[in-house]
C-alpha cells in the first residue's frame, strides 16, 4: 500500500464527510448565508476533485498487484464525488429542498441518493479506521524509535567494554614483555652465578692443592 495514497484517501474521506454535513446544512439555510455555504462546497468540490487525481496517477505508478485494489477503491470515490456534485447542482439550480428531492426521485435519482448516503457512512467508517491505523503507525514508529535509542546505547556500551577489553590486553601485554626481560635477566644472573661457583672451586681446589705441596716439603725434610 502507498502511504502517499493512504494520505490522500484519508483527506478525501475527511473532505467527502464534511461536504456532505455542508450540503445537508446548506439546505435548511437562506440569502447571504445559504450563499456563503454554497461557495464553501464548491471550493470544497474542487479539492475533492484535485485529491481524485492525485490518487490515480498515484495509484496509477505502483505495482499491478497494487495498482488493481487502489483503483477500485478510487471507483467508490469517483462515485461518491459525482453523487456530491449532483446534490450540489440540484441545489444550486433553485427551489426547496422538498423540490429537489421530488426532482431528483423523478428524474430516477432516488436510489443514487440513498446510495451516496450509504457510501458516505463507509467512508466515515473508512476514515476512523484510517486514524486508528494511523495512531498505531504512530505507536509502532515512537516503539521504534524507543528500540534504536536503546539500541544505540547498548552499542555504545559495548564500545566502552571493548576499548576497555583491548586497554587490558595491551596493558597484559606489556606486563607480559616485562616478565619476559626479567626472565631473560635472571637467567642471565643465573649463568653467572654458576660460572662464578666454578672459577670459585677452581680456586679452591688450586690453594688446598697447593698447601698440601708445601705441608709435604716441610715434612721431608
Amino acid at each position: 500500500m502507498s502511504e502517499v495514497f493512504d494520505g490522500y484517501e484519508r483527506q478525501y474521506c475527511q473532505l467527502s464527510a464534511n461536504l456532505s454535513w455542508k450540503c445537508s446544512s446548506a439546505a435548511l439555510l437562506d440569502g447571504e448565508q445559504k450563499k456563503q455555504k454554497m461557495s464553501e462546497i464548491k471550493s470544497g468540490l474542487d479539492d475533492a476533485d484535485d485529491l481524485i487525481r492525485k490518487m490515480d496517477l498515484d495509484a496509477r505508478s505502483l505495482q499491478p498487484s497494487v495498482k488493481g485494489r487502489l483503483l477500485a477503491k478510487l471507483r467508490e470515490y469517483k462515485f461518491d464525488l459525482n453523487n456530491l456534485k449532483a446534490e450540489f447542482k440540484q441545489m444550486t439550480s433553485g427551489g426547496s429542498n422538498q423540490s429537489a428531492r421530488d426532482e431528483l426521485l423523478e428524474s430516477g435519482m432516488a436510489d443514487t441518493y440513498m446510495v451516496s448516503t450509504d457510501q458516505r457512512g463507509r467512508l466515515l467508517m473508512s476514515t476512523e479506521r484510517l486514524n486508528q491505523s494511523s495512531d498505531r503507525i504512530k505507536e509502532s514508529r515512537r516503539t521504534m524509535l524507543e528500540t534504536e535509542e536503546l539500541g544505540v546505547s547498548i552499542l555504545q556500551d559495548l564500545h566502552q567494554q571493548r576499548q576497555s577489553l583491548l586497554h587490558a590486553n595491551n596493558t597484559l601485554h606489556g606486563v607480559d614483555d616485562n616478565i619476559g626481560k626479567s626472565r631473560k635477566i635472571l637467567t642471565a644472573m643465573s649463568r653467572r652465578m654458576s660460572r662464578n661457583k666454578w672459577i670459585i672451586g677452581s680456586i679452591i681446589a688450586v690453594l688446598i692443592l697447593a698447601i698440601i705441596l708445601i705441608l709435604y716439603f716441610k715434612l721431608s725434610h
